[in-house]
């Protein structure tokens, strides 16, 4: 065009572009997929009768890897793991963005290769600080109509001008480049921050096969169905324009039609995986409110795991759990080998401190995410995982770990957080309660206290401490500091509870020694009456305690104070109050987290904080 010349380097990059592109839509343009026998039948078969029995139908929520647990696993779709590679070569080349791989017209292709030149462009889809690049694609190259053009675009006028939309993942925005092919020039380059543009058809044809080759998908329509069976695959307002609002992401939600329901498969196309599945009503308006992502978490949570309690048998271990309204997760009724071990436990408060002198912070909450007084609400539901024991046992499972996090919306941004709670039962009969905090805060300088309550199952319950010669019980109820307790009893632990005939528990509180990276927990140790008649703490508690004491006063001791009563073979509660300090010093960072680039886009990167007493059978 004119006396203009493309640099060679652009040559090249998009002629390579070009030949991946002819592989990508090989499986994805299409829509038809490239390997999955199941899906050709499926194509070919008359739909399944969906496996759900009501429109009330929680959902399905697809399984998803905390932020220190790597990335979430792809299906195996190949257009997905070509796009992968396609991202991984744009990423290291000298115009990090993915061009646009759907067949174009000269014109078209000329205008692309304009943009991705311009310095303007390619700033906007670099991390400002390192220079490394981000995540972007191009998703739209059209001829610019009348209502595409500033006022400063005459020249667009008298000859043909083109908009180039790209999509930057990093950062949930939208760049549009006009670009005046006759003149060789681009015009202008503009970002839409939290905008995101249409989807071109190859990304359409991705999101239909992600959604029908979910196994929660597939599960809930009774068969695998055909990509091409869902529709409104490319749109976004079917997300209500919330673009998954938990993370942010470029999301979209094919929707299964199944006689007078609608299943919504919501998409997540920044990481190319489903989020989860709900069905829907159509009836006579369409079904009512779109189905959200976090519509669809919030609503499959509290339907299964905070209106009910679950029964859980693993090994020799049975107990029953429930996320409460406010005191996290809770487990009850729990025993081992059909003894009763504990009536109950959670976590009731996080006190959270930024100065030991101002007295300033945070009282959190945690529980369910509606109906709720909670600060931080549950992310997912409660996931049971195995233990694998060390040493000579590598491989042997040991035992089994019921986990519950607790997210804020924003995190891992400053003054969101993230807590994580975590019931970890051995064969042997040990157990321990455990609090997490993945960060990040309010500040660098942040003290975080869990408040666990642990009720011991029994009536005739006594506490012990180890004085340096012998073990003490305790007559009253009191409070006594981790640190005031040595551990140089025969047995090698500083506590204990155990009933009349002797039979219970060592209480081993955290010294950096479970292997998890905790720092010692410095706790404070409660023990209080277990009192039928007079409720405190069984049920759901407020906030208890101030968040930024430094001394005894957590909260546990307005149920000892002012006056303490006898606790000697009695039912009783044993509260624990752990003490964290966060750090964000390079290499060493702790109980905070940050965004790190990977792959061209920002991700959680988690420095946990965990602490918590080990319970160790007497006599084992």
């Amino acid at each position: 065009v004119g006396d203009s010349a493309l640099p060679a380097r652009l040559l090249r990059a998009w002629l390579t572009a070009g030949a991946l592109a002819a592989i990508v839509c090989a499986t994805a343009c299409s829509g038809e997929p490239s390997e999955a026998p199941a899906h050709e039948v499926a194509q070919t078969a008359a739909p399944a009768t969906p496996t759900a029995a009501a429109t009330d139908h929680p959902g399905y929520l697809a399984p998803r890897p905390g932020p220190d647990e790597g990335a979430p696993a792809e299906p195996a779709i190949p257009a997905l793991a070509t796009r992968t590679a396609l991202f991984e070569a744009a990423l290291l080349s000298d115009t990090p963005v993915l061009p646009l791989y759907e067949a174009l017209a000269d014109l078209q292709a000329l205008a692309q290769d304009l943009a991705l030149a311009d310095q303007r462009v390619i700033a906007l889809t670099t991390d400002s600080s390192s220079g490394d690049a981000l995540r972007s694609e191009v998703m739209a190259i059209r001829r610019a109509g009348p209502g595409d053009l500033p006022e400063s675009a005459e020249v667009c006028a008298q000859a043909p001008c083109y908009r180039v939309e790209i999509y930057n993942h990093a950062h949930n925005s939208t760049v549009i480049a006009l670009v005046d092919v006759a003149g060789a020039r681009v015009i202008s380059v503009d970002s839409y921050p939290g905008a995101q543009p249409d989807l071109p058809p190859h990304l359409v044809a991705l999101a239909q096969a992600i959604a029908a080759a979910a196994p929660e998908v597939i599960e809930a329509l009774g068969a695998p169905p055909a990509p091409s069976d869902s529709v409104m695959a490319g749109s976004k307002t079917a997300l209500n324009e919330t673009r998954c609002e938990r993370s942010h992401h470029l999301c979209v939600a094919p929707t299964f039609l199944r006689g007078d329901r609608a299943l919504w498969a919501i998409v997540d196309l920044t990481e190319g995986v489903l989020v989860g599945a709900r069905w829907t009503s159509l009836g006579k308006s369409g079904g009512g409110p779109a189905v959200t992502e976090r519509r669809l978490q919030d609503e499959v949570v509290s339907a299964l795991y905070c209106d009910k309690e679950t029964d859980l048998e693993v090994g020799d271990w049975a107990l029953r759990y429930s996320i409460t309204s406010s005191d996290g997760l809770r487990v009850s009724d729990v025993s081992f080998a059909g003894r009763p071990v504990l009536q109950d436990a959670k976590l009731v408060d996080w006190h959270v401190s930024y100065s030991g002198t101002d007295a300033f912070g945070y009282s959190d909450a945690i529980g369910c995410p509606t109906f709720s007084q909670a600060a931080v609400v549950a992310r997912n539901g409660p996931a049971v995982s195995e233990i694998a024991a060390g040493g000579d046992a590598v491989g042997k499972t040991d035992g089994f770990s019921l986990t519950q996090d607790f997210m804020g919306e924003g995190w891992p941004a400053p003054c969101h957080y993230f807590y994580r709670q975590r019931f970890d039962f051995y064969s042997d009969g040990s157990f321990r309660v455990v609090a997490g905090n993945l960060g990040r805060g309010c500040g660098t300088a942040g003290t975080y206290r869990p408040v666990l309550r642990v009720a011991i199952a029994g009536a005739e319950n006594t506490f012990s401490n180890w004085d340096g010669t012998d073990w003490r019980d305790w007559k009253t109820e009191g409070f006594v500091w981790q640190s005031e307790v040595g551990i140089d009893s025969p047995e090698g632990f500083g506590f204990r509870v155990a009933d009349a005939a002797g039979d219970g528990y060592f209480i081993d509180p955290g010294r950096g020694q479970f292997g998890d990276g905790g720092r010692g927990d410095d706790a404070l140790l409660y023990v209080t009456l277990r009192k039928p008649d007079v409720d405190e703490g069984h049920a759901d508690l407020v906030t208890i305690g101030s968040c930024c004491n430094t001394d005894h006063r957590q909260g546990p001791e307005r149920f000892i104070e002012p006056r303490p009563e006898p606790v000697a073979a009695s039912p009783l509660v044993l509260w624990y109050v752990a003490r964290m300090e966060n750090d964000d010093t390079a290499g060493a960072e702790y109980c905070w987290a940050d965004s790190v680039l990977e792959g061209g886009v920002y991700v959680p990167k988690a420095y946990p904080c965990y602490a918590g007493p080990m319970f160790i059978p007497i006599g084992r």
